[in-house]
Formats: structure tokens, sequence, C-alpha cells
């Protein structure tokens, strides 16, 4: 099918406007990297604190510092996301290197790859070529289906399933280094899609290619390395806790919150038509939404998608242009994301 259409600016915003949206700032993006980390060791240490403190006082605050933790996560992987559309910083290397490595590594994503799956969902949005469109199109579902895949994920068990197949491929690949074996194509999708791969990845799936394999086999370092650093400073500070709160929230809140946020941002949209401002969602967020599901001014993902030259921190302000332009009644949008869940189950 054709690509889908795109928003012209110039139709849409002054001159002065476009140009102020869409200015990379040479620190914002640096200055919300180092945030996130912040939030985590605030969030890991506090919750470690607890424990030490009593046991009981660590039982009630852990659910709480899993909830922070899964949602700056989230939001270290929507940063990496903006990398991938070199939002991050104007220079280009350093735009790559910090969507690859305090970002994108953290929770096993590959910039590369990434980016270049990430731009097809762009120019097929909700077409049979998008990749994403398996995240949309089971909905609406039932309500016990929406209940089991968020049960699965607050029980590890949609971590595992991912890790695990993901695991499997870096073997193969690490094989193929081992033996210096080539081979061509595109990256494995299970280093391009972290950001994204909820419920579609299949347990011992074959490897795609053999470069595809070794891309996946260097995610899967990246993502290992972080891991031990990251064990590292927890063991010199303050032990074993630190880190156990950190892991437990990717394998949990994490993968909860990433799905709460693959839903809203296009099922059960009207996308199809040929109007751009129809092909996606935006919700409103409130504080908790924001430091949870939304980090870093996700949910305005209908100016995202219209305009994707805009970098996170002025999606917000896109949004107030468009309003003032008299272009909400064309958007999809929400006022949270409790009515998107309500729009989504039969």
């Amino acid at each position: 099918m054709p690509a889908v259409k795109a928003a012209n600016p110039r139709e849409v915003f002054a001159a002065e406007d476009w140009r102020a949206i869409t200015t990379l700032s040479r620190w914002r993006g640096i200055s919300l990297v180092l945030h996130g980390w912040m939030v985590v060791a605030l969030a890991t240490f506090g919750g470690a604190a607890a424990w030490a403190y009593d046991w009981r006082a660590g039982l009630l605050v852990t659910p709480f510092v899993l909830a922070i933790l899964g949602g700056r996560q989230l939001g270290l992987s929507i940063l990496m996301h903006d990398g991938a559309h070199g939002l991050l910083h104007p220079d280009r290397k350093t735009n790559n290197w910090l969507g690859q490595w305090p970002t994108g590594a953290a929770t096993g994503s590959d910039l590369h790859a990434y980016r270049a799956y990430h731009l097809t969902h762009h120019k097929f949005t909700q077409q049979p070529e998008d990749p994403d469109l398996s995240l949309s199109a089971p909905f609406p579902t039932s309500r016990d289906s929406l209940r089991r895949k968020f049960i699965r994920d607050l029980t590890g068990q949609t971590f595992y399933k991912q890790r695990r197949a993901q695991f499997a491929v870096a073997l193969r690949g690490a094989q193929f280094m081992l033996t210096s074996e080539s081979g061509d194509g595109k990256a494995d999708t299970h280093a391009g899609r972290a950001l994204n791969m909820q419920n579609r990845t299949e347990l011992n799936a074959p490897v795609a290619n053999v470069q595809g394999a070794k891309t996946t086999a260097r995610t899967v370092g990246r993502f290992l390395l972080v891991q031990i650093i990251l064990l590292a400073i927890s063991l010199l500070v303050w032990g074993w806790t630190p880190f156990l709160l950190w892991l437990t929230a990717l394998a949990t809140t994490f993968q909860l919150f990433l799905r709460i946020r693959n839903i809203a941002e296009h099922a059960c949209t009207p996308t199809g038509s040929g109007d751009p401002f129809t092909h996606a969602r935006t919700t409103q967020a409130g504080v908790i939404a924001r430091m949870t599901v939304a980090p870093y001014w996700v949910n305005y993902h209908s100016e995202h998608h219209l305009f994707m030259g805009v970098p996170c921190y002025n999606l917000a302000a896109t949004h107030r242009l468009l309003g003032t332009g008299g272009f909400y009644p064309r958007m999809t949008v929400s006022p949270n994301y409790r009515d998107v869940l309500a729009q989504v189950v039969r």
C-alpha cells in the first residue's frame, strides 16, 4: 500500500512557531537522560533505605518504588526513541551515543536497528506494512483478555518470554561471530523492536539472518554490560537491594507501562483515512501518568506522528499550537489513560 499522507507544517504553523518547536537544544536531551537516571538512583536507594530501616517499611514502599522505576525505565526507552529520530542532540555522534548507551542499552534496545524499523512504522502507520500493526490490531479485546495480559506483565512472564527469545538469538549471533560467518539482510527484529515488542516474540523462532543475529548479540552484550555496571554500583554503595529493585521493575512494571503506552498510541483509532491527523492518539496525562505510563511527553503521540521532527520536550507546545489553530476536532484525543482502556475493551 502507499505510504500514509504526511502533514504539511507550512499549512499548520507560522514560520517562527515551526522554527521554535523544531530547534534542537544542545542540553535538553542530555538533561533528560540525567534526570531519568537521577530518579532511578533516588528510587532504588530510597527503597533500599526503607528495607534497611524495617522490613515492614520496605514492603510498604516497594510497590511505589517499582512504579517509579518502571516509569523511568520506560522514560529511558522513550529517550532512545527520540535518539532514533535524531532529536536528543544536534550533534549526530552525541545523539547516537545518548540513544545507544545510557538509554537504549539499559532496557535492551539497539538504536540503529530500532531506527530502521521504526521509520517504517511512521511511513506505513496502521497499514499492512506497519511493523507495529500487531500492537493495535488485537483491539478491541475482552476485559478478561486484557486482564490476563496485565497479569503476565506484572508477574514477569512477558519479560521472561521476551528475554529468553532474545538471548537465544544472541547466542546464535555470538556463535556466528566466533566462526566469522557472514550474511546479508536487515537487523534482527529482537534488537530493533525492544521498545515495542509486546506480545509478538516467539520462542525458538529461527534466526532471520546472520547479521541480524550478530546485531542481537551486540545488543544483549550492551544490555548485560549496563546491568553489570548497575550491580557494581549497587554493591559498592548499598548492597544487592537497589539492583534487585531495578531488575524487578524491569521485569514487571516496565512491561505493564510499556503495554499501556503501546495500546494508547494507536489501538481503536480511526487510522486508515487520508487525514494524517487521525493516525495516532494523544492522551492527556496527569502527574501520576507522567510518572508511570507517559514519561517525557510520550502521551502526545498524535503530534509526534504529525511532525516527527519535533523533539519530545516541544510536543506539549506543539499540542497547544494545534489547539490554537483549531485542529483538535480532527485529532483523536483522550482525557486520560483510563478512558483509553475503556475504549479498547468490548
